[in-house]
């Protein structure tokens, strides 16, 4: 109801065909294109080579929505080009020959140049993506490809060496609003062909649950749509109608992708900066955005032992219980403790002492010859080790004065006086500090004495 739909020639072979809101508010310049101006904007080097048709090859990085098709569309446009474009989701190298092929014959039969689009360039492999490489080198094509993953990490460097990488942002919300604006206005697009009226409230709501994504919103919109309410001949969208089109809605998050890595980074550093509301901040963004809360329970023990360590242990105790509280009861009671140790953790004193003590050590016992166990440490459970004097000399610690064996030594020779932990001056550390120097100084006290 209200969706608009193209109409095929009139016979018995038609049919009409669907084209969604989105696809038909497709900007075909960059007049009608909303946002990126830092890369179209008045005397910015994109908008220049797309005036001055320089064309070159590039990569377009950014999160979905925010106009990667499009504007490459507008590139092929702007400079009168044949515009070939492939998916890497649903193609492989024979889509790419079969591309390649049509490319040459526009060079060759029109002199024409040919944008090729690859869209989620990132899922191609090495051998795929090295494929493009002889004809974006001669010219044949221009390669734009676009990809919601960081080049860097997904790209050949042979592939991106090539190219440009410009980075597409989320679209703020005054340009959602104008794309939702226009598209309740345009004649052309299907909407219009009733009086359709969304008031402020339900607009503010749609561009705040588009989460920067135009396509998302103009989605939403197609939807609401067919929802409207009539009121004295208007079709009427308000809360009430978005809320139930945002039912089960959830926003940007891409688990395993590159918006999963920055948000659990960035709730991993507002905890280890002591910063309990955005801590708080970026664990709800996650939940909201479908994150498995048991993968974050698990990134809150990696904090606790990484983080805050041995100047608060009681973090490692209570990310464990909220663990446990997610696992036995799950929503919403198991995210709720979640929250509570992401409170606690941002809060508590913090030290990277055991973490650093564990990576050296590790590295050292990679790197180092494995050393004997000194004798008097040996186990000694028959009597050919008692002969060769496993356990001879080994002093009990509970026998001794305040149950330490000054002096008594444990690393292997080669490593004698060697320190790892180096405990910090914050939280229970300080006193393990304190405790440590004080033992330190009775073990040198018993070497004086030797002497």
């Amino acid at each position: 109801m209200g969706s608009m739909l193209l109409t095929m020639p009139t016979d018995l072979f038609s049919r009409q065909v669907y084209r969604p809101l989105a696809a038909r508010m497709r900007p075909g310049s960059l007049d009608g294109f909303y946002g990126q101006e830092h890369l179209i904007g008045p005397g910015k080097p994109l908008r220049e080579a797309i005036e001055c048709e320089t064309l070159h090859s590039m990569i377009f990085w950014g999160p979905p929505g925010v106009g990667k098709t499009t504007l490459a569309k507008i590139i092929a446009a702007a400079a009168d080009a044949h515009f070939e474009s492939i998916s890497a989701v649903l193609s492989g190298v024979k889509e790419i020959r079969a591309s390649i092929a049509k490319a040459e014959e526009q060079r060759d039969l029109r002199g024409r140049k040919t944008i090729l689009f690859v869209d989620e360039v990132h899922r191609f492999n090495k051998s795929q993506q090295d494929a493009f490489l002889p004809f974006v080198e001669d010219g044949t094509v221009v390669f734009i490809g676009a990809t919601t993953e960081n080049p860097s990490f997904e790209l050949n460097n042979a592939l991106l060496s090539r190219c440009r990488v410009y980075v597409l942002k989320s679209l703020d919300q005054n340009h959602i609003k104008t794309v939702i604006q226009q598209a309740l206005s345009n004649q052309q697009v299907g909407l219009a062909d009733r009086q359709l009226q969304l008031d402020a409230e339900a607009l503010d709501l749609l561009a705040a649950a588009s989460d920067g994504d135009a396509r998302r919103a103009l989605n939403l919109l197609e939807i609401a749509n067919d929802l409207a309410v009539e009121k004295d001949d208007v079709w009427v969208i308000d809360k009430a109608v978005l809320e139930q089109v945002l039912v089960g809605d959830t926003r940007r998050f891409d688990k395993g992708g590159e918006y999963f890595y920055d948000q659990i980074s960035a709730l991993h550093k507002s905890v280890r900066g002591s910063s309990p509301d955005a801590a708080l901040y970026w664990l709800c963004r996650m939940l909201d955005g479908g994150c498995d809360p048991i993968y974050i329970a698990r990134r809150l023990v990696r904090m606790a032992s990484e983080d805050i360590g041995n100047a608060d242990p009681r973090a490692l105790d209570i990310t464990m219980k909220a663990w446990d509280v997610q696992e036995r009861l799950g929503s919403p009671e198991g995210e709720l403790t979640l929250a509570q140790a992401v409170i606690y953790l941002a809060v508590a004193a913090k030290s990277n002492a055991v973490y650093n003590a564990f990576n050296q050590t590790m590295a050292e016992v990679r790197s180092l010859p494995s050393y004997d166990v000194p004798v008097h440490l040996r186990n000694a459970p028959t009597s050919l080790m008692k002969e060769l004097d496993y356990g001879k000399d080994y002093r009990y610690a509970h026998n001794e004065e305040g149950a330490y064996a000054a002096g008594e030594t444990y690393m292997p020779d080669e490593l004698a006086g060697k320190q790892y932990y180096f405990p910090t001056d914050r939280g229970l550390e300080k006193k393990i500090s304190e405790k440590l120097a004080y033992l330190r100084e009775l073990d040198n006290s018993t070497k004086e004495d030797k002497q």
